[in-house]
């Protein structure tokens, strides 16, 4: 029914009219409408006044728009339940949310912005791409070239290269190429309370020493000699035989001596080659410092076990080796690039050979001599325990 062209006050007038004493006929010509219309006006508004009319019309404005509102929020509840997202967390989710309910509801951009709690400037942003394609590619190689490292490393090598990016793009680039490696851990097991490990304050101050086994492609095991500087993380040497007796041991340090220098303490496990009597004569003869760490305790020569695990992850686990000779040589190179270009972090991101080489020329003020200094401070720390041994 089309609404009527006459007002609540208009119809009230010509009610009021017929109540005066004039006819029916005479209001219908009047006013031009048909008797069964007037009808229909003196039932509904029949014995109203202005002001009743007015609040009947509000009553019914509010009932329709009550009405609105509930259609609404009926729609926007189903709209919630119809997503697939149990949470609106990340911008994302969000918008796919919002392109989803208009897509699928009908709801307008705006009621389905405010639905997402997403301003919608957020939902219009179209992304750009950021030029990362030089980026991706390079990260893509220095992963396959450097199949164990972690995006931290491979950071270090791209800023090397003069490719500036923060860790958190690399790591987000890392993820999307998927590049990440998983690796297998150990069962972590309950542990007593731990002293911490006095660092040396200089190069040659303490060197760390131990074995790691391996076999080659026929079955033969063999047997390396790691020999670590704890300040630097240089690796010394790296002795590959199938047999590594004390005189070896002994032989292999003295021309580690000739070449660096002698160390002022020696740190290593309880081996029958390295309590041997030929390493506890050359002890004597050489005046070197040895310290065997406690049985079954190995974090207590920590600086080599850390290169054990790398030495045993980036070369060992990556290599056949067919020959004693191909052994020698790869694990050479490697111990050579481990040196000269692998990133260390607990350096800043230094290779140990740059590391030592600045911090025997250090410029004023830098990190590396800040470094030497926090060294020696924990050096000349001497905790009341081992003070009151002293005196004993």
């Amino acid at each position: 029914m089309r609404k009527s062209r006459y007002s609540e006050e208009q119809i009230i007038g010509m009610l009021r009219e017929h109540d005066a004493g004039v006819s029916t006929k005479e209001v219908c010509r009047k006013y031009g409408i048909s008797d069964a219309t007037f009808y229909k006006y003196k039932a509904k508004f029949g014995g109203m006044t202005v002001s009743d009319a007015q609040r009947l019309k509000s009553l019914e404005l509010e009932n329709n728009r009550l009405k609105r509102l509930l259609a609404d929020a009926m729609l926007d509840n189903a709209a919630l339940k119809d997503l697939a997202f149990k949470k609106l967390l990340t911008p994302d989710v969000k918008r796919q949310a919002v392109h989803h309910m208009v897509t699928r509801h009908g709801l307008s951009e705006r009621r389905a912005c405010a639905l997402a709690e997403l301003d919608r400037s957020t939902f219009q942003y179209q992304k750009r791409s950021g030029g990362d394609d030089a980026l991706r590619a390079r990260l893509r190689d220095l992963a396959g070239e450097r199949r164990r490292f972690g995006y931290r490393r491979l950071g270090i090598l791209l800023e090397r290269e003069g490719l500036y990016a923060n860790h958190k793009k690399v790591y987000r680039l890392y993820r999307e190429e998927g590049l990440a490696v998983r690796r297998r851990r150990g069962r972590k097991r309950s542990v007593g309370t731990r002293r911490p490990i006095l660092l040396p304050a200089a190069a040659n101050h303490r060197w760390s020493l131990d074995f790691v086994s391996d076999a080659l492609i026929d079955g033969r095991r063999f047997r390396t000699l790691c020999v670590v500087d704890d300040f630097t993380r240089e690796a010394l040497a790296v002795v590959v035989d199938t047999s590594l007796s004390g005189v070896r041991v002994a032989r292999e340090l003295d021309r580690l001596i000739e070449r660096r220098g002698k160390p002022r303490m020696i740190v290593s496990d309880n081996g029958t080659e390295l309590t041997s009597h030929a390493i506890l004569r050359w002890q004597k003869d050489s005046g070197v410092e040895w310290h065997y760490i406690a049985p079954g305790k190995p974090t207590q020569n920590a600086f080599v076990e850390s290169f054990n695990g790398r030495f045993r992850d980036e070369c060992l686990n990556e290599h056949l080796f067919s020959s004693l000779g191909e052994a020698r040589d790869l694990i050479e190179a490697w111990r050579i690039d481990y040196n000269t270009e692998r990133p260390h972090t607990a350096l800043g991101g230094l290779a140990p050979c740059v590391y030592a080489e600045r911090t025997r020329h250090p410029r004023p003020g830098s990190l590396e001599l800040r470094a030497s200094a926090a060294h020696r401070a924990l050096t000349n720390h001497i905790n009341p325990e081992r003070k009151a041994n002293r005196l004993y």
